[in-house]
């Protein structure tokens, strides 16, 4: 048994192949732009905001937390990571 937390996922950045390469993103903000049929303020595209927590293994994936539910069609897609908020 594994209990599964809609509002978590796991999320491979290109580039990241350690842990210690994946802590440099933690806190980072993550985007998931998808294009929807109705149109709101001028535009069909629309944003998923979420943030990178943790890492998950020694490969440099990363949990990341959304703030809504990611739907089952976005599993597999690409997202955007911003380079903000930044501690340098």
């Amino acid at each position: 048994k594994s209990n599964v937390y809609p509002t978590c996922t796991l999320v491979k950045i290109e580039g990241v192949r350690t842990k210690e390469d994946a802590r440099w993103y933690f806190g980072k903000r993550i985007a998931y732009v998808y294009k929807a049929k109705k149109e709101v303020k001028n535009s069909k595209f629309r944003v998923m905001w979420g943030k990178v927590r943790r890492s998950h293994g020694n490969s440099g994936v990363v949990r990341t937390k959304w703030r809504k539910n990611i739907p089952p069609r976005a599993f597999g897609a690409s997202c955007r990571v911003m380079m903000y908020p930044s501690s340098i």
